[in-house]
């Protein structure tokens, strides 16, 4: 009967653990329900992101997300990096991803470059105005892996 027990409460603690680390992995999947519209500014046309309900109720959430640190010149800081779902061969600035698999991470602390998978908590904000932005920014970061 013990080891019934045992069982268990080893079988519900792996599901449950096992289940929260596939919600935290899956952000990146959430996030990519994003749609486009057709905008313009100063300097023409432009693509706007028109974020989903559910991409919606993660704003001014904590999440975490892992991925790769892009280095590209003239943006990355020790506290400020962009952050990849997809390996640099296949990001957004190098290869086939999209704007969805980026985001911008403001940490709370400098971290140092690595080309290791690394996660990441933080607030999530949602940008559809600023241009100069990507559309998804992760506010008071911290690096969680490395």
């Amino acid at each position: 009967m013990n080891k019934i027990k045992i069982s268990l409460v080893a079988l519900i603690t792996f599901l449950v653990c096992n289940a929260s680390f596939s919600q935290e992995v899956n952000v990146w999947k959430d996030l990519s329900n994003v749609t486009y519209k057709i905008g313009e500014d100063d300097f023409g046309e432009l693509y706007l992101p028109v974020f989903d309900d559910k991409i919606k109720k993660l704003e001014g959430k904590a999440i975490t997300a892992d991925g790769y640190i892009i280095p590209f010149e003239g943006m990355f800081k020790p506290e400020h990096i962009i952050l990849s779902s997809l390996p640099l061969a296949e990001c957004f600035f190098c290869g086939s991803g999209g704007p969805e698999t980026v985001m911008e991470v403001m940490l709370k602390k400098p971290i140092k470059y690595t080309s290791k998978r690394v996660q990441v908590k933080g607030t999530l904000v949602l940008n559809s105005k600023d241009p100069e932005k990507l559309m998804y920014i992760l506010k008071d970061a911290e690096l969680l892996t490395n």
